[in-house]
């Protein structure tokens, strides 16, 4: 028995053998239909190492999403593939004639996904068969959110659409008046998104009646991050604004002197967010004041990403992905994701102590 013993150790059967990985069932874009960017995983503290990592021949601006037995990432290539989870082994792949830029969404066994070629389509999500596809008159690079019935999801054409789950039927849709790169939100029946047109909108999910819009200085391609009846959301105008979901009216404003693209993380007393001008910063929920400020060194385009007391937030500075303490922004480590700068827009997410991140030069990587 002991002999047995040294020859497992010596091997390393006993000890390379990697835990697995406990995946949700239900994928959405920002970890839930509110866009909190808040994950519910055990937090990685200390410099990490690579699990496995996907090489893939073109920049990967797709956040991944990741359920079930996969994870689910597409690439300027024109490719949405799906890895096996534990592993990172190619598992299926559908090629599509155009880049994919939006995130997957994923529901009972079927995954939603937008493309450049201006097509939505619903996949079954274990084989990558196409269930049905829906045609719109613009790119996609908006990410889906999925309810029990419908599938909303915006376009380059302007319009945000409401579309059936059963069959891709449009059910309504909504002429915002600019270019929707924004990702919906879903709560309590309300449609929230902002639209290249400046404006950010609160719809009736039932019929896509305008409930309220309010108006800002510059295009919106931030995806609104709702928590306790208050929307937070930024700006081309450089504010990261809070408002009131009933009506819209401005709680808050805080300027950052830069183009925001990214969406925001809501944590209990402080909300985060980057800007392009270098700085990532922490606004207190009650009024905007900054309680800290990290220097990140360059443009961000990606989202900050929420789980326990940890922020992990990434920089095209260096490609470097920062892993803050949330409370007052101390850094706890740094890794280099790939190739400094390219428009990095995917974030990163936290699943089961897992950290999965998109590079420009590395494909997907997971760390541990």
């Amino acid at each position: 028995m002991l002999q047995t013993l040294w020859i497992l150790i010596l091997s390393g059967t006993l000890f390379l053998q990697p835990a697995p990985i406990t995946t949700p069932d239900v994928n959405q874009f920002r970890g839930d239909l509110a866009h909190t960017g808040v994950y519910e995983s055990s937090v990685l503290t200390e410099s990490p190492s690579v699990r496995w990592q996907f090489a893939i021949p073109r920049p990967v601006r797709t956040t991944a999403a990741v359920a079930g037995e996969f994870a689910y990432v597409g690439s300027e290539n024109g490719t949405l593939y799906a890895l096996d989870v534990q592993s990172g082994e190619l598992s299926w792949q559908l090629d599509t004639t155009a880049p994919v830029v939006s995130t997957a969404a994923i529901m009972d066994g079927v995954l939603y996904i937008g493309g450049l070629d201006r097509a939505v389509y619903a996949l079954d999500a274990t084989n990558g068969e196409i269930i049905w596809q829906t045609e719109t008159e613009g790119q996609i690079y908006s990410s889906p959110a999925v309810t029990e019935e419908v599938v909303y999801i915006g376009s380059r054409d302007k319009f945000l659409y409401a579309l059936s789950r059963d069959d891709g039927s449009i059910l309504w849709q909504f002429d915002t008046g600019g270019e929707v790169w924004s990702s919906p939100a879903v709560v309590d029946d309300v449609i929230y998104v902002g639209s290249r047109g400046g404006s950010v909108f609160a719809l009736n999910a039932v019929d896509g009646e305008e409930i309220w819009r309010f108006e800002t200085g510059g295009a919106v391609d931030s995806s609104p991050a709702l928590m306790d009846d208050v929307l937070y959301i930024g700006s081309y105008d450089g504010n990261v604004y809070a408002l009131d979901t009933e009506n819209g009216e401005p709680i808050w404003s805080f300027d950052t002197g830069s183009v925001i693209y990214a969406s925001a993380a809501i944590g209990d007393e402080l909300i985060y967010i980057n800007g392009t001008g270098g700085e990532f910063y922490a606004l207190d929920k009650t009024d905007g004041q900054p309680a800290w400020q990290f220097t990140i060194g360059g443009p961000a385009y990606s989202s900050p990403s929420l789980a326990g007391d940890v922020l992990y937030t990434l920089s095209e500075e260096g490609g470097l992905l920062y892993a803050l303490n949330a409370e007052n922004g101390t850094e706890l480590w740094r890794y280099q994701t790939g190739n400094q700068g390219d428009f990095r827009s995917a974030s990163p997410v936290l699943v089961d102590g897992r950290l999965f991140i998109s590079s420009n030069s590395e494909g997907l990587i997971v760390l541990e």
